[in-house]
């Protein structure tokens, strides 16, 4: 058993996709306060923030896990964060349609025994979108709370033409490198 400390319905679902048991408890860590532009040590200190906030509000008595996730996009490789709102959100994905995007995930498993840290990256190229599929999915609304609003296992799969690494690390969290350390 550990603690997801995170809402994100993606990761719970590849937790139970993977046969892990697990509760969900999500925990407040202010990700807008930290400045920093580069992709990697963007997510490790998100992460690690989110680590601090578990551990503070619920010890270690269950292993906990928390994970953070970013896109990033265009030739400034620009962070893509979770859109403020539709016309961000519009924004964002324009950048990806026809384009390569890094999907950059950081995980962090502690137990009172343990430690486990991975940050990965998972790279996709993509066809153009198809306007009226970027109108329906923007109206749809579930993009909110995806980093980049992007949904490689949704709205973004019809239109991957390569990808590099783990769809899950994409969704997320990097589950296939952190299960050996959950069965140990």
């Amino acid at each position: 058993m550990i603690r997801l400390c995170s809402a994100s319905e993606s990761r719970a679902k590849l937790l139970r996709d993977f046969g892990i048991d697990f509760i969900q408890s999500p925990v407040e860590f202010d990700e807008e306060s930290l400045q920093i532009d580069d992709a990697r040590k963007f997510v490790y200190h998100a992460s690690k923030g989110k680590l601090e906030a578990a551990e503070a509000a619920f010890g270690l008595e269950i292993p906990l896990l928390v994970a953070d996730t970013v896109v990033v996009a265009g030739p400034s490789g620009e962070i893509l964060r979770k859109a403020k709102d539709w016309a961000d959100a519009e924004r964002i994905l324009r950048l990806q349609s026809g384009s390569e995007i890094a999907i950059v995930s950081c995980a962090h498993l502690k137990s009172s025994r343990r430690y486990f840290l991975d940050l990965s990256a998972t790279h996709y190229r993509f066809a153009p979108f198809d306007e009226k599929d970027l109108q329906r999915y923007l109206d749809s609304g579930e993009w909110q709370g995806k980093a980049g609003a992007c949904m490689v296992e949704g709205f973004c799969k019809p239109y991957i033409r390569e990808v590099r690494g783990l769809e899950s690390t994409a969704m997320g969290l990097q589950v296939e490198i952190l299960r050996p350390w959950l069965e140990a």
